[in-house]
C-alpha cells in the first residue's frame, strides 16, 4: 500500500512542482488536478498562484489512498 512518503507521492509532488495538479493527475485524481490547475491558473493573475501551487505541491506528497483504490 502506498501513502506518504511512496515514491508514486515523490513523483507527484515533483509533477505538481512544475505544472499545478499534474501530480493529482499522476494519481488519478482528476477532480482535484482540475480544480488546483484552474485555481492556480486564474490566482497568478493576482499573483496569489503560488498559495495554489505550493498547496497542489504538498497535497501530492501527503496523498494516501482509502482502502481499495
Amino acid at each position: 500500500m502506498s501513502g506518504q512518503g511512496s515514491t508514486g507521492n515523490v513523483i507527484a509532488a515533483v509533477c505538481s512542482f512544475f505544472v499545478p495538479g499534474l501530480g493529482q493527475l499522476v494519481q488519478g485524481r482528476i477532480f482535484a488536478a482540475l480544480v488546483q490547475f484552474v485555481m492556480a491558473s486564474v490566482l497568478w493573475i493576482i499573483w496569489l498562484g503560488w498559495l495554489v501551487h505550493l498547496w497542489s505541491i504538498v497535497d501530492a506528497a501527503l496523498y494516501k489512498p482509502r482502502f481499495g483504490d
